[in-house]
């Protein structure tokens, strides 16, 4: 079975580690950038959700090979400091995980 891991900064560390998923806390952009790329190589992680502001300080790179692969599956998590619409959030991720854009609707 693969682990579901969560980097993330010690505020929501608690919150995700009560949901079971292995954590690792970053304190900055700057170690996350450290902490990320060797997840990717890992075999037995499934899944990988990271903090959107981590997501947005990697190199062109790694981004490139997160773009390319099929698992670990990158998820972002969505920003504390700003305000998001979530039906175009779960768009976004559902037209990345099947490559198809669809439309919510109420």
């Amino acid at each position: 079975m693969y682990k579901f891991v969560v980097v993330t900064d010690s505020d929501r560390a608690a919150g995700f580690r009560l949901t079971g998923a292995e954590v690792i806390e970053a304190a900055d952009a700057g170690q996350a950038r450290a902490l990320i790329p060797p997840l990717l190589y890992k075999d037995d992680i499934g899944i990988v959700a990271v903090n959107e502001e981590y997501m947005l300080s990697l190199d062109e790179k790694v981004m490139d090979r997160i773009e390319k692969m099929h698992r670990p599956l990158i998820i972002p998590l969505p920003s504390k400091s700003k305000e998001i619409d979530r039906r175009t959030y779960i768009e976004r991720l559902l037209k990345k995980a099947i490559g198809y854009n669809i439309v919510l609707k109420r």
